[in-house]
């Protein structure tokens, strides 16, 4: 690979349960979600990423004041959004916010943007849901533009245009990392690459091999362009235990209460054992040892070409305690084994050539 893989970790700030099963209030969530992020830094995780919700599932709705929360307790990892609703917040806000995390953490912030999975943001902030595309269109454009830090004149349709105008405060280190945020529709591949922006896949189902087509497409989008392909990332659902049987044990219940939870909203069958046992054999949910999950991340890492892996380690109530020996395994057992299986097998390719 051309650069250093980057093994993080995400959350959305799933209400957790008690160990007595009530749920935790969004405050204790928060502050939980703030002692999770301490540790991935003190393990040696590379990106700590968390989520914009405003539902009663999730308890963050303003990832970026947890960020600079996050910022003030650790001293090496990096911290972004996962992602930031773009098309229902204001992109001069937005990297106002990001730049902040920027300076307060002495260059580690990072922002992904996105359209989001959940819609409850658009009526909150008097936003239509007529406009879904233009509205995140028209906002990424202005984004892209004022993170190249330059000063930007726009003109749109969904907020006051902009003429030679400087924002602050200044990236100290002039850039700030964005990633666009892809849930698998080959517009948004390409808008991403239009603007030069990494891609972060959202996989949460299924086999990742089949995304395979949009990491070529976005690929070819900088071909014709005859740009550099920027990186690419994935995002995907996962829980590690000493064993597969007792991760697989652990995560099923809390992880079928939060799916079907989210299904009965839009509209789909309850989930069973056996599609669980199928996501975790052969789909996009890495559970198991920490052998499994390194083995089946440095498998996907190697088909789709990933400059970057992040496993959503929390899954609907499932508690703090094992979030936190979720993390403490990923990275301490399964990122170092994720980096030696890849490195054994660049090293047994780069001998089949030499040998060939």
């Amino acid at each position: 690979m051309a650069q250093r893989l980057e093994l993080g970790l995400d959350t959305f700030g799933d209400v957790t349960a008690a160990p007595d099963g009530t749920l935790l209030p969004d405050a204790q969530v928060i502050r939980n979600v703030v002692a999770e992020a301490v540790l991935a830094d003190q393990v040696g995780i590379d990106f700590f990423g968390v989520g914009e919700h405003h539902r009663s599932d999730f308890a963050v709705s303003a990832p970026d004041v947890v960020l600079a929360a996050i910022a003030g307790q650790t001293s090496r990892i990096r911290l972004g959004s996962a992602v930031t609703v773009l098309s229902s917040d204001d992109p001069v806000r937005v990297f106002q916010r990001f730049s902040t995390l920027d300076a307060v953490s002495n260059g580690r912030a990072e922002v992904i943007v996105g359209r989001g999975s959940f819609t409850e943001s658009f009526p909150l902030f008097g936003y239509k849901l007529e406009q879904y595309e233009t509205l995140f269109e028209e906002k990424l454009a202005l984004f892209a533009a004022l993170i190249r830090q330059d000063a930007v004149t726009w003109r749109g349709t969904t907020r006051a245009a902009l003429v030679d105008q400087h924002v602050y405060p200044t990236l100290e280190k002039g850039s700030l990392k964005t990633w666009v945020g892809v849930g698998g529709s080959p517009a948004s591949v390409v808008r991403a690459a239009q603007h030069g922006l990494p891609m972060m896949l959202a996989i949460i189902g299924g086999n990742p091999t089949r995304f395979k087509p949009y990491v070529d497409l976005y690929g070819q989008a900088f071909g014709q362009m005859g740009q550099p392909v920027q990186p690419i990332g994935v995002h995907s659902p996962g829980y590690i235990a000493e064993t597969d049987e007792q991760a697989r044990e652990e995560l099923w219940p809390d992880y079928k209460r939060m799916r079907d939870h989210i299904g009965a909203e839009r509209g789909w069958p309850p989930m069973n054992r056996s599609e669980f046992d199928q996501e975790a054999d052969r789909g996009s949910l890495y559970v198991g040892s920490p052998d499994t999950v390194a083995r089946k991340i440095a498998r996907t890492v190697s088909a789709l070409g990933l400059s970057r892996f992040d496993l959503k380690y929390s899954a609907g109530p499932l508690t703090h305690d094992k979030l936190m020996r979720n993390i403490e395994l990923y990275g301490t057992r399964v990122i170092p084994l994720v980096r030696t299986i890849l490195d054994e097998a660049l090293s047994g390719s780069r001998a089949l050539r030499v040998g060939g």
